[in-house]
C-alpha cells in the first residue's frame, strides 16, 4: 500500500519557500498534522539564509483553508480527552503566533474559502492577497464557539465596528470587502494568480505582489458601514440586539443580521462580545493565552457539540441551544 500524500507539501523556488495546503476533500480543513507541518517548515526557514520570503497557498481550487478541523475536537471533547483538546489548540495557536512575528515576509494567496483557522495562517501575515473568489468569515458563533486564532486581536482593530459585527454574526465577505476592511492587503484576479505565483518565486519575490495587485472594486459592505457603526458600537450586547430593532436607515439588512443573531448560540454572542472587548486593549500573545484558556473549557460545552454536530456532522442546521434562544 502506497503511503498518503502529506496534507502540507514544501518546496523551494528561488529564495522563497512555498507551502502548499493539500487536503483538498476536506477543504484544506487545518487538522493538528497540518499544524505541525506548517510549524516545523516555518521554524526551519526562520534562520535558513536560503530563504527569503514564504508564501502559502492550496492546491483546493475551491479553499484555501475552511478552518481549523472542529470534528476532530469535538470527537475528542465527547470522549473527555482533555489532552488531545488541549494540544491541538496550544499548537494552533502558538502557529498563529509564529506567523505574526516572522522575521520573514509571509504571502497567503486566498483564492475561495478562508474561515476561522483559514484566517489564523493569513491575517498575521505580512501579505495577504484575495481573489474574486475569495470568501472570508469566522462563523463560530454559529457553532457554539467563538472567533479565536487571534481573532480578539485583530478583530476589534479593523475600521469601525465591523470587528464586532463579524465576529458576532459570522458574515461571510468577498475579497473587495476584506481588501476594504483590513483583512487583506491586495487585490489580484484569480486569472492573474499563477502568473503572480510564479514571479513570487522568482528573482522578484514579494515585490511582484505590487505589479499584480490592482484596485478592488465596490465592497458589498460599503452601504451597510453606518448601520454597522450604529448598531455594534454598542456598550453591550444586549443594546447592540436592541439598536438593531430600532434601525431605520438600514431596515432590510438589520432585519437580516437580527435573524442571524437569533440563530446563534445565545452564549457564544456573550462570550465573543467580552472577549473581543478584552482584546482591543491586550496584546496578541495575551489574546491567544485568553483563547486558549476559553476553548479548553468552550469545547466540553454542550452548545459546541450540538454546534458542530448540526452543522458537519449531521448538517440538518437545527442547532438545539442551551439555553434556547
Amino acid at each position: 500500500m502506497e503511503a498518503a500524500e502529506p496534507p502540507v507539501r514544501t518546496r523551494l523556488g528561488g529564495g522563497t519557500a512555498v507551502i502548499d495546503l493539500d487536503r483538498p476533500k476536506a477543504l484544506n480543513a487545518l487538522d493538528l498534522t497540518m499544524v505541525q507541518l506548517m510549524t516545523r517548515a516555518l521554524e526551519g526557514w526562520r534562520t535558513d539564509p536560503a530563504v527569503t520570503s514564504v508564501v502559502v497557498r492550496s492546491t483546493s481550487p475551491k479553499a484555501f483553508c475552511s478552518g481549523g478541523d472542529i470534528r476532530a475536537v469535538r470527537a475528542a471533547a465527547l470522549r473527555g480527552d482533555d489532552a488531545a483538546v488541549t494540544a491541538y489548540f496550544t499548537a494552533e495557536y502558538a502557529l498563529n503566533a509564529l506567523i505574526a512575528r516572522y522575521p520573514k515576509p509571509y504571502t497567503a494567496l486566498i483564492d475561495g474559502y478562508a474561515m476561522g483557522g483559514g484566517l489564523g495562517i493569513s491575517v498575521h501575515g505580512s501579505a495577504r492577497v484575495v481573489t474574486e473568489r475569495a470568501s472570508l468569515a469566522m462563523p463560530e458563533t454559529s457553532i457554539g464557539f467563538f472567533p479565536d486564532i487571534g481573532a480578539s486581536y485583530f478583530l476589534p482593530r479593523l475600521p469601525g465596528a465591523v470587528g464586532w459585527y463579524l465576529g458576532l454574526t459570522g458574515a461571510r465577505v468577498t475579497g473587495a470587502a476584506a481588501v476594504a476592511c483590513g483583512l487583506a492587503t491586495h487585490y489580484v484576479p484569480a486569472s492573474a494568480l499563477p502568473a503572480l505565483e510564479e514571479e513570487l518565486t522568482g528573482p522578484a519575490g514579494p515585490a511582484a505582489l505590487d505589479r499584480y495587485a490592482t484596485a478592488a472594486p465596490p465592497s458589498e459592505l460599503s452601504a451597510h458601514l453606518p448601520a454597522i457603526e450604529r448598531c455594534f458600537a454598542a456598550p453591550d450586547l444586549g443594546e447592540v440586539m436592541a439598536r438593531l430593532a430600532a434601525e431605520d436607515a438600514d431596515r432590510e439588512w438589520a432585519d437580516t443580521t437580527l435573524d442571524v443573531l437569533r440563530r446563534a448560540s445565545p452564549a457564544s454572542l456573550r462570550i465573543t462580545f467580552d472577549l473581543l472587548g478584552r482584546g482591543a486593549r491586550a496584546a496578541l500573545e495575551e489574546c491567544l493565552a485568553d483563547e486558549l484558556e476559553l476553548a479548553r473549557r468552550t469545547a466540553f460545552t454542550p452548545d459546541f457539540a450540538e454546534g458542530v454536530r448540526a452543522a458537519l456532522v449531521d448538517k440538518d442546521r437545527k442547532p438545539a441551544w442551551s439555553p434556547a434562544p
